[in-house]
Parts: C-alpha cells; sequence; structure tokens
C-alpha cells in the first residue's frame, strides 16, 4: 500500500504545484496566499509519504483529497484534478491493502514450505 500511496502523493505534489501557478493569475489573491496554502499542502503530501505506516495518515491523506477538490473554488480544473486523485487515492489505498495481504499469505506460504 506504502508505494502506491507514496506513487499518488507524489503526482499530487506536482498537480499542487502547477495550480498554484495558475492560481497565481487570479487578481484577488496575493503571491503570498498562494504559495503559503500551496507551499502547505505540497509540504504536507511529501511528509505523508513517508508516515503512511503511522495511524490516521489514510485519513490524512483522505483530507488533502478533499482540500484538492475544494481548491477547484480557485482553479476550476482541480475539481476534475481532485476528483481524478481522490479515484487513484482510494485505488491505491483499496488494492495496495489487497496487495499486502496477497504478500502476506505468500510469505507465510513460502515460510511453511520451508519448514
Amino acid at each position: 500500500m506504502r508505494t502506491l500511496c507514496a506513487s499518488t502523493l507524489i503526482g499530487e505534489f506536482f498537480v499542487i504545484g502547477f495550480a498554484g501557478l495558475v492560481a497565481m493569475k487570479n487578481p484577488y489573491l496575493t503571491q503570498a496566499t498562494v504559495w503559503t496554502v500551496c507551499g502547505i499542502a505540497m509540504l504536507l503530501s511529501v511528509l505523508l509519504c513517508g508516515m503512511l505506516s503511522r495511524p490516521g495518515a489514510v485519513q490524512i491523506g483522505w483530507a488533502l483529497q478533499i482540500g484538492l477538490i475544494l481548491s477547484g473554488f480557485v482553479v476550476p480544473m482541480m475539481f476534475i484534478l481532485g476528483a481524478a486523485f481522490a479515484g487513484l487515492w482510494w485505488c491505491s489505498v483499496h488494492y495496495g491493502t489487497k496487495i499486502d495481504a496477497i504478500k502476506a499469505r505468500w510469505a507465510a506460504a513460502q515460510g511453511e514450505a520451508q519448514a
């Protein structure tokens, strides 16, 4: 699960950065505001990559996904990209958990075969 989720989070890192570049064109937002919000979200996505094995990390990831979708109110394309990354996040968590279970069963079977 960690590999799939980390890949999704790194992809989000870049999307958030590019969305920040687009948001800078909004005359109602200052550069400081845009890069403070984007910087926090980018930092969160990178830090989550290392925290995925800890309790609550998946829930924080879901909060990041909701934030990405809500950023569509500033950059409308983020409604689509946020929904796409939320789908990727769900797939990463869902199928990553299944893959981890299969790996654990395979390792247990290999251990029994050697014993």
